[in-house]
């Protein structure tokens, strides 16, 4: 299943299940515990959970994405609130839930008023939620809320950097606001590859993306390799678009590396889950050495011994090459062309 939409359908259960549980408990708070106002409480639940959350995922995460992620967080979440408070009055006002079940109930204008607050609250707070997700990333989320990285732990990671090339001369052409929304877009349009292929975008820094996958992960079908090559392709398809709005085309180049990392949380004020280690280091002096290799492009030894398949485009072995504060040096290999459809 395409990853994007496999994703989408995992949330799409997510809120579905925690609205029908919200639904039945707001239902037992208003004294109704029959099994015909239970049935009720879950028809209004998948009622407003499947519309507001199909809404939100193929449209307002879909055709609606670019502009809406343009938008600041504050007036993002307003629109959103406004779209869902369209779909919840209607449906309270009709009662659609009930009758969905088949029953009648007399209405009465402080129940309406009741439900449409409940419903809205918890649709903003399921929002605000996602927003935070979003900002922070569902897999940081996730792991800060099970306090997997609380303690330090090691785990065997592929590490991917991926730098905007000539970024300096970018910034100087297009002035300090320009560069930034130039960065900003064009890192929307990359992190569609990283969820294509499961990765985990772990830091954006400066002109620069961090993108991680367990070992387990990363090794199927060369998913690293394919998600910087999609990379390159996804901004081929956004060419046109790019050159009428800044003016320029931006190219990426970049490095992977495999290897052990130390994960954990680390600082107090602004919490964060980091990752340290030799691979982090190497594998931004092997995006360093990249500006200089035709391509654009380095894989260390290491990365491609882990793959459980051959790569599905033509690489070049590169031999070894020195990296700056090792003293070995690192074997790698090159991609033989720029871009290659995945």
């Amino acid at each position: 299943m395409n990853a994007r939409l496999e994703r989408k359908l995992r949330l799409l259960a997510v809120i579905v299940t925690a609205s029908v549980i919200g639904a039945i408990a707001f239902v037992l708070a208003q004294g109704f515990t029959s099994a015909s106002e239970i049935a009720v409480g879950i028809s209004y639940g998948l009622i407003l959970s499947v519309s507001l959350a199909c809404i939100s995922l193929f449209v307002l995460e879909g055709p609606m994405r670019m502009w809406l992620g343009g938008l600041s967080f504050t007036a993002n979440l307003a629109i959103r609130s406004a779209i869902y408070a369209a779909i919840i009055v209607p449906t309270q006002f009709f009662q659609l839930g009930s009758v969905l079940i088949g029953q009648t109930i007399a209405p009465s204008a402080k129940a309406f008023w009741i439900a449409v607050i409940y419903s809205a609250v918890f649709a903003v707070l399921a929002n605000l939620v996602l927003g935070i997700t979003n900002i922070i990333g569902p897999r940081s989320f996730l792991n800060f809320i099970t306090g997997r990285y609380h303690t330090p732990v090691e785990e065997k990671r592929f590490v991917l950097f991926v730098d905007i090339a000539g970024s300096t001369g970018l910034a100087e052409r297009l002035g300090s606001l320009g560069i930034h929304r130039l960065l900003d877009h064009t890192f929307r349009l990359l992190t569609l590859s990283v969820v294509d292929y499961r990765g985990e975008v772990l830091n954006y820094v400066g002109d620069e993306v961090i993108v991680t996958w367990p070992q387990h992960s990363g090794a199927v079908d060369c998913r690293p390799l394919r998600c910087f090559v999609a990379m390159r392709d996804e901004l081929s398809r956004a060419s046109r678009q790019l050159e009428q709005e800044f003016g320029i085309v931006p190219r990426i180049r970049g490095s992977l590396h495999f290897g052990p990392v130390i994960v954990g949380e680390i600082g107090d004020i602004k919490r964060a889950i980091v990752f340290n280690g030799d691979v982090m280091n190497t594998a931004a002096r092997l995006e360093e050495l990249s500006r200089g290799v035709e391509g654009g492009f380095l894989i260390s030894r290491a990365a491609m011994e882990r793959f459980n398949s051959v790569p599905p485009f033509a690489v070049r072995d590169l031999g070894r090459l020195p990296i700056r504060g090792r003293t070995d040096g690192v074997d790698v290999v090159g991609l033989d062309r720029p871009a290659i459809a995945a």
